[in-house]
């Protein structure tokens, strides 16, 4: 009994020097990336971009459809969303892997412009620390704009108002309810979703964000019973 005892305080221990470990090197990382670019810098460079695109100049369909898949407590959290991170932690014990993030709007936002794109603990770390940056520095509004227009959206378009020019030749603000959130769901995996690569899985992915509007109240049955009817991506 003696033994297992120890076996397990043992266990505990080790994990306790992991994580140590990682978070050491996550914060070290953070504040690396923050010496070279500043939150207060990184957010100007975004604003000043040519395509820029303010909250007002799109349909509240499309920023339903965004918090509804990415992040559907976002104008609630602080920038991290411990519940979120608990059922990610969860995930990836069970593969073994790192599978699943947990990442909000705001993490996304600091992952797209101060780190790179490889999953890993130390760098989930120093998103959380430039987003508690970020949510000082920026309102939520202003940083669901950061988000938008840094994401990727498959075929080159690196921003929400290229990918509305580009695939379906409007602004954003003139998007339909239909092209709102087939938009919406192609930055989770540029490559896999674009519409013009693989219109099925594209049509796939927006049927999971029409889901995701439902069970958080943006769109009746009916509406999303529509939306799912409608083909213009084949069209």
């Amino acid at each position: 009994m003696k033994f297992i005892k120890k076996f397990f305080i043992t266990i505990i221990l080790i994990f306790g020097v992991i994580a140590g470990i990682i978070f050491y090197q996550g914060y070290d990382l953070y504040k690396t990336a923050i010496e070279k670019t500043t939150i207060e810098t990184m957010v100007e460079n975004i604003r000043s971009k040519e395509d820029f695109c303010k909250i007002e100049d799109l349909p509240q369909d499309y920023i339903n459809a965004v918090v509804a898949v990415e992040d559907r407590r976002f104008y609630k959290h602080n920038g991290i969303d411990i519940i979120s991170i608990g059922r990610a932690v969860v995930t990836d014990i069970k593969e073994m892997a790192l599978v699943e993030g947990g990442s909000t709007i705001t993490q996304q936002v600091a992952k797209n412009n101060l780190f790179s794109q490889e999953k890993k603990a130390t760098r989930k770390i120093a998103e959380m620390f430039a987003a508690r940056d970020l949510e000082e520095y920026c309102s939520k509004d202003e940083i669901f704009e950061l988000y938008v227009n840094t994401s990727y959206f498959g075929d080159g378009y690196y921003s929400v108002k290229d990918a509305a020019n580009g695939y379906f030749d409007k602004e954003p603000k003139d998007m339909d309810l239909y092209e709102s959130t087939l938009l919406a769901g192609i930055p989770n995996a540029p490559s896999v979703y674009a519409p013009t690569k693989n219109p099925e899985l594209a049509r796939q992915r927006q049927a999971q964000v029409v889901e995701k509007m439902v069970v958080n109240g943006y769109l009746t049955e009916e509406q999303a019973d529509e939306i799912v009817k409608v083909d213009k991506v084949n069209n």
